[in-house]
């Protein structure tokens, strides 16, 4: 074991202020990429969680995160079943509306814009989610039915068996989901009979997005290729992953949110660099004695130079330990609140190399207390 980590084990107090500085420093970055990332989860997971292995988009439409939803020639969804590998092809449809609760007990209605989700609710299908229990599906079998995330209830003012206005028309809410949040908007899920009902599906010989799913899950990117190339400019298919990672880019991408998570780097970066160097400093300084004697026997500047340096990189891998603790606490508390939060692994790469940055900074900085620990001090 190295001087530097034993110094680090033994007196662990000295150093708590500078790993607790780290960790905060990467909590306040990851925890906004976790709750941002989960907004994208909470309103994509109708599609993330289908039996989908490959989805179909307008050629030019990147992401489906501020995209408008785009529409494709209904005439594409025969086509596709060309390649020998497509088993199905279902269309993702939606819309929105207004939705009006009906309020008992003399309470003030709640009136907001929905989104509308739709799934097909044959067993197994395509673009039914794979945690969709079988009473959810066969409650969205009956005419008008909804079901609802249960965050969203209190949202839309309903509860389990209550009726609501959606466009005028009654619908029933008839299940409770856990897992699917919108935080932009509130959303209800109906079959695609109901959106039928409704009047609510595509016309004019345009469709939603498409959902395929393949023979063999683990050939969905060359059946992609496949599809791409006979595509032209008609649509562009993505596998499922990689659209979910496109989703990811394009919220990250928005501007303001930019803005938050560069200012939180910039916070971060200067709090990490203050508090752990400061503490580096400090605890130096109450050991200045011991580095006197290190000195007295013949060791010399720059060895105590890379003690100093390795006992830094010690404090941020704590700090980094810290910080998967802490984070991992922030995402127990989100999804127990129905928030999912996600992290992705660039964005960990670089917050772990920030905090690694910091505390080499701080390091660095903590240095120039060694010229203190002059040998002649040990005689007074």
């Amino acid at each position: 074991m190295s001087l530097a980590l034993a110094t680090l084990l033994y007196e662990w107090r000295r150093y708590t202020a500078a790993v607790v500085a780290l960790a905060f420093s990467g909590l306040l970055i990851l925890a906004q990429v976790g709750m941002f990332t989960g907004i994208v989860k909470g309103a994509t997971a109708t599609i993330d969680r289908s039996r989908a292995d490959i989805m179909i988009l307008p050629k030019k439409m990147e992401s489906l995160i501020n995209s408008g939803g785009g529409s494709l020639p209904a005439r594409l969804q025969p086509q596709l079943y060309m390649n020998p590998e497509v088993l199905e092809v279902a269309s993702f449809d939606g819309d929105g509306g207004r939705w009006v609760n009906h309020p008992k007990d003399g309470k003030k209605a709640v009136t907001t814009y929905i989104n509308i989700n739709m799934v097909d609710t044959r067993p197994g299908a395509v673009n039914l989610p794979v945690d969709f229990t079988d009473e959810i599906r066969t409650a969205l079998l009956e005419p008008y039915s909804v079901v609802i995330d249960e965050t969203q209830l209190k949202r839309l003012g309903v509860k389990l068996g209550d009726d609501a206005s959606l466009n005028g028309r009654t619908v029933h809410v008839r299940g409770v989901l856990q897992g699917y949040p919108d935080i932009n908007n509130a959303s209800v899920t109906m079959s695609r009979d109901t959106l039928r009902l409704m009047g609510m599906l595509a016309h004019n010989g345009k469709t939603g997005p498409l959902m395929v799913r393949i023979r063999d899950p683990r050939q969905a990117e060359a059946v992609r290729d496949q599809l791409n190339r006979t595509a032209g400019d008609s649509y562009r298919a993505w596998t499922r992953q990689e659209l979910a990672d496109a989703n990811q880019r394009a919220i990250m991408s928005e501007q303001i949110i930019g803005i938050f998570l560069g200012f939180s780097v910039f916070l971060g970066f200067l709090i990490g660099v203050g508090i752990t160097s400061q503490t580096l400093r400090g605890a130096i300084l109450s050991s200045i004695k011991e580095f006197a004697s290190l000195r007295a026997l013949g060791v010399g500047m720059g060895s105590l130079r890379i003690i100093v340096m390795e006992l830094s990189f010690w404090v941020g891998i704590a700090g980094l330990i810290a910080t998967a603790l802490f984070t991992y606490g922030v995402y127990l508390l989100a999804t127990h609140g129905g928030l999912p939060m996600g992290f992705p692994l660039p964005w960990v790469i670089g917050v772990s190399i920030l905090l690694l940055v910091i505390s080499g900074a701080s390091g660095l900085l903590a240095l120039g207390i060694l010229k203190k620990s002059q040998p002649a001090d040990l005689l007074r």
